[in-house]
């Protein structure tokens, strides 16, 4: 008796259990049904939970009819700023010797030929007296020269002790000229004059190019190395590199003389530049291309190392059809989706359903619709976080 009446307890808790899941299951489908932006039957308006707006909110509502335009395709490169190499050089010192005065700082313009510092240099004494020696040596060897003329003309020497004077000089030419060459090559612009001013082994640096002191890498006292020690960057503000880099899928849509705009956290307004080079070779760890765009900078604004973007012009596409930036919202899982017009009810509300959509590039205010939406179809543009916010009430 007992065994009959657990059994028959065991059967009705089964039977209970099995009516509530199936219960259960049929609500989980029609919420899932609710939820969905689209269904395998019929288009997404018609499948797409409805909601009303009354006709006096409509106004707060900008309703646009997708059609086909056309967009210019543009590329958004990241980049940084560069030293133009053309217009910079590094100021190295062709002597050795400590650093006797210092003359410019960072951010002096300087002319070329401008003295920068001043080096007590032994390399300079040593070649200065060469060359005082060299030159003496020449005004003998070419007055012996003009004697021996004037000799021979008289018939006073022979023709050997002529031609040995003449050689004399040549020698003695040549030696001064090498001496000559060496102050030169050290940055003293007119050996001659050394010959009146008093020994000293103090030798200036001197501005290889014009522009402006962007480094200084030496100090009072330094010991400079000759051909070695870098003590100044000099360089030409009004033109700066911008170096981008581009990826290997869109490398056919970058074209040398291509005009470029440049952008910057640090300031409203855009810059503007060229493509002048683009990388033979790819990085092998990024896979992208350098570009090297050329900016003017007249203003001296770009910095080097200042991360910029850079837009570039990519040709255009015919028949895309486009929104305003403001018709597409993301969701909570951050999946783009629009609000289209499904027309009125019997009330005379206006009726919305969310549609999920694929979008493409943003240019111009009008993002690009790759998937979701069809030409004609009437989709709220501004006012479509005021939908977004009467469909949560509504739900």
């Amino acid at each position: 008796m007992i065994r009959k009446i657990c059994a028959g307890m065991v059967l009705a808790v089964t039977a209970l259990a099995l009516v509530v899941l199936a219960g259960c299951s049929g609500g989980v489908e029609r919420s899932a049904d609710q939820m969905t932006s689209f269904s395998g039957k019929g288009t997404a308006a018609d499948s797409a939970e409805l909601f009303t707006v009354r006709p006096a909110q409509m106004a707060h509502v900008q309703v646009v009819t997708a059609a086909p335009s056309t967009l210019r395709k543009s590329l958004r490169l990241t980049g940084a700023v560069a030293y133009n190499a053309f217009l910079t050089t590094p100021v190295i010192s062709p002597v050795g010797g400590p650093v006797i005065r210092i003359l410019v700082q960072p951010g002096d313009f300087v002319k070329k030929g401008q003295t920068l510092l001043e080096i007590s240099s032994p390399d300079f004494a040593q070649a200065r007296t060469a060359y005082l020696k060299a030159q003496d040596s020449y005004h003998v060897a070419d007055e012996n020269y003009a004697r021996a003329q004037d000799l021979y003309s008289h018939h006073a020497i022979a023709e050997r002790d002529l031609l040995q004077a003449e050689s004399d000089r040549n020698q003695a030419r040549a030696d001064r000229e090498a001496t000559e060459q060496t102050l030169r090559i050290l940055g003293v612009p007119n050996p001659a004059a050394l010959a009146k001013l008093p020994p000293s082994p103090v030798i200036p640096l001197l501005a290889p190019i014009g522009g402006e002191v962007v480094e200084r890498l030496v100090s009072p006292g330094q010991l400079l190395q000759a051909g070695a020690t870098q003590a100044f960057t000099i360089s030409d503000l009004r033109t700066v590199w911008v170096l981008a880099n581009v990826y290997q899928t869109d490398l056919a849509s970058v074209k040398l003389g291509e005009p470029v705009t440049i952008t910057s956290d640090a300031y409203p307004e855009a810059f503007r530049g060229t493509i002048s080079f683009l990388s033979p070779a790819l990085d092998p760890n990024t896979r992208t291309a350098q570009a090297r765009i050329v900016v003017e900078n007249p203003r001296k604004e770009l910095r080097r190392d200042m991360y910029v973007t850079a837009q570039v012009a990519a040709g255009q596409r015919d028949n895309a059809l486009a929104l305003p930036d403001s018709a597409v919202l993301r969701d909570s899982e951050n999946m783009p989706f629009v609000y289209v017009d499904a027309g009125k009810d019997a009330q005379g509300n206006e009726q919305f359903a969310r549609r999920l959509v694929k979008i493409g590039a943003s240019q111009n205010g009008k993002t690009e619709i790759l998937a979701g939406i069809q030409t004609g179809d009437r989709v709220a543009g501004d006012g479509s976080l005021f939908l977004q916010f009467a469909n949560s009430l509504q739900k």
